[in-house]
């Protein structure tokens, strides 16, 4: 059971033990991971009034790590993510509610380049503890399957096969360790309770 006493509270993301990552499959066959190495992040947690909870996500595009230089720079190019135009990823959640024990429906805002859409992130708490300098620490993990070319990344290379060289299909992956924080929990976003009606939920 979760000790709601210790998850309410904000959380801030401790990007040196963070993964934000995504995999896709490259030429039908094979799976290609990769991750931001610039990530930060607020969580805040009400379990009595849930729709006070709300979570924010930044991603800094140009730190796209595939282990691959070159095929890094193709990923930051105007032919996917354009970081030059569109430096960020963004989420802001709109809704968060705990589906079930340890377990959590995050809703919100995804932008990726010009494109907003509405998605939901399943996200499992895995634990609480004290770190080994006193700080309470929180893991959380999930992932997510959405279409690339909903957000506008829509490059690709035909394959004699009939197939594609980059899947439209996309795994985003969570590995998240949150630190509790002493601040307000005032979301600078401002209310995040409400849906926005030109966004649209993507579901597999």
């Amino acid at each position: 059971m979760i000790d709601h006493e210790k998850v309410n509270g904000d959380w801030e993301f401790d990007p040196a033990h963070t993964r934000i990552g995504f995999s896709a499959k490259h030429a039908m066959v094979t799976t290609v991971r990769g991750a931001f190495n610039d990530v930060t992040g607020h969580l805040h947690v009400d379990t009595e009034k849930p729709e006070n909870s709300w979570a924010k996500v930044t991603m800094n595009v140009t730190s796209i790590d595939t282990r691959n230089a070159q095929r890094d720079e193709h990923l930051r190019s105007a032919d996917f993510f354009d970081a030059e135009k569109w430096p960020e990823i963004t989420f802001v959640s709109t809704h968060i509610e705990e589906v079930d024990d340890r377990a959590f429906g995050v809703t919100g805002d995804l932008t990726i380049r010009d494109v907003t859409r509405q998605v939901m992130i399943p996200l499992a708490l895995v634990g609480i503890e004290t770190g080994a300098y006193g700080e309470l620490r929180a893991g959380f993990e999930g992932s997510r399957r959405l279409n690339r070319r909903d957000f506008g990344l829509e490059w690709n290379t035909p394959l004699d096969s009939g197939g594609v060289l980059v899947s439209e299909k996309i795994t985003l992956e969570f590995e998240i360790s949150a630190v509790k924080t002493e601040t307000t929990g005032e979301n600078p976003e401002g209310d995040t309770g409400h849906t926005d009606e030109d966004s649209s939920e993507e579901r597999d």
